[in-house]
Order: structure tokens, then sequence, then C-alpha cells
């Protein structure tokens, strides 16, 4: 479930809306066992694992998407997955779209309320109905992520 939350609150984009905050960035849940980045891919959020508190497996091992129902997947890295795919603008600092929760390989609705710079409240849902909500807490903002690359910011 940990993936779950982390997907959600990577669930963010960037509008044209004056927004409370700009989901983009690095999030990590109350837990603190892993951590999202989200960005801007064309047009639509996405997020990323960018880091795992226990990154390895039982073996040593990284850890892999390893409950994957597709088992050409299951050998994927976690670090470095995308579990937050097509969010889009859903009202102001609020976005809409879907996550993935590798800790039970499935997929869920997902909405994201950014609460204030360094705040999210994420919500995933099974039919609409049942919605599990978690906090997060921006841990990078998008200009700490370019210094951190050496990257140009505008």
């Amino acid at each position: 479930m940990r993936l779950l939350f982390a997907a959600l609150s990577g669930a963010a984009l960037l509008s044209n809306a004056a927004l409370a905050a700009s989901p983009e960035g690095i999030w990590m849940p109350e837990g603190g066992g892993l951590k999202v980045e989200l960005s801007n891919c064309a047009g639509n959020l996405c997020g990323r694992v960018v880091w795992l508190g226990e990154p390895l497996d039982q073996e040593g091992q990284p850890k892999t998407d390893r409950l994957n129902p597709d088992p050409s997947k299951r050998d994927r890295p976690l670090i470095g997955l995308e579990v937050v795919h097509g969010m889009s603008p859903a009202g102001p600092d609020r976005w809409s779209g879907v996550i993935y929760n590798a800790d039970d390989g499935r997929t869920y609705r997902a909405n994201l309320r950014v609460t204030d710079e360094r705040t999210a409240v994420l919500e995933g849902c099974i039919l609409k109905v049942l919605c599990l909500g978690h906090t997060w807490t921006r841990v990078a903002s998008p200009l700490e992520v370019a210094n951190r690359r050496g990257e140009r910011t505008r």
C-alpha cells in the first residue's frame, strides 16, 4: 500500500490556472518508506519512484515489480518505476488520474489535492466509492530537483 500512496502523492500536474503550490517535485508519504518524483509528462502529471527506504529484497537484490499481473513486467526495478499516470487538472489545486500500486500489482483511480507548498492529500479509489486518503510531504521542489541535476530553470 505504500507505493499506492506514494503514487497518489506523486499524482499532480502544473496547469495554467493559479495554484496554491505546484505539485511537481519529490514527495514522501507519512511512513517515509519511499519518495516519488512528480513531473509534467506531455501535458499530464507522471510520477516515478526515486528512492526506497529498503531498496533490496531478502536476497540482497534490488526490489522488483514482482506482483505485476503481467509476468513480463515482474523483473522491472521498483526504483525508476512509473507509478503515477495521466493525472490531469480536476479543479483548483486538484488532479485526477491513475496510480499503480506495486504492493498488490493493481491500478487505481486517484485524486490529489495540494493543500499548501509542502503538503498534499491523496486518495486512491475502488469503484469511486471506497477511497483511502493519505497525507504526503514535499521533500524537494522543482527548483531543488533541477539544482541537484545541474539543470537550468526558467
